[in-house]
């Protein structure tokens, strides 16, 4: 069985539109077969995105496992000083995101990087943002946040997004353990946006 954190390429392409709004815009990306929420923007990112977007984050911006892109590209199209980075290890979803990022006007100002969680990031952030793989199980989600800490500038931030069922509780806890602390900004019908900020030493 194919999952949208593996690598397969082979699996038959179904291109699709979706729409959703934010930020009093509507957003138009393609999707298709073999990524994450292929059909519709997923709940989680859509909350992650109500809390992200009016805090206008600026600089350079990682967005780790971005899928087909909607919160990298929703940042960069609402933030127009950040630079964004889209990273994710499948890479019909880093197509996905070339061609929407085209398609948004916003090529000039984002990267599009295939990489195993952190193995291909290079530099440091000032900002993180992530909707983690859950089913890809804990040794993955858990590396996101310990690896965030070091490709963090001083005072900047890691962004999450996850289910109080999925397990935000103890995820909350391994991130406050790393950082040193940590913000719940939102609830939103089960999700949980956290904050950690990497305080200068």
């Amino acid at each position: 069985m194919t999952h949208y954190f593996d690598l397969d390429p082979s699996l038959a392409s179904k291109e699709r539109t979706i729409e959703y709004f934010i930020d009093g815009r509507t957003i138009t990306l393609v999707s298709d077969n073999g990524v994450f929420s292929k059909n519709k923007i997923d709940e989680g990112s859509l909350a992650f995105l109500k809390v992200i977007v009016p805090l206008r984050l600026s600089g350079k911006i990682l967005d780790l496992g971005c899928g087909y892109g909607p919160i990298g590209l929703t940042i960069a199209m609402t933030s127009p000083e950040a630079r964004v980075d889209l990273a994710d290890i499948n890479t019909r979803a880093l197509a996905l995101c070339e061609k929407n990022a085209e398609l948004l006007g916003l090529s000039q100002r984002v990267t599009v990087l295939q990489s195993d969680v952190y193995n291909n990031i290079e530099g440091k952030y000032d900002s993180i943002v992530v909707n983690p793989p859950i089913r890809a199980g804990k040794i993955v989600t858990y590396s996101m946040y310990e690896g965030a800490y070091t490709h963090l500038i001083d005072g900047g931030s890691l962004f999450i997004v996850i289910r109080k069922n999925q397990g935000a509780p103890s995820a909350s806890k391994y991130i406050e353990n790393i950082f040193g602390n940590i913000s719940l900004l939102e609830r939103d019908k089960g999700y949980y946006i956290f904050q950690a900020k990497k305080m200068s030493k």
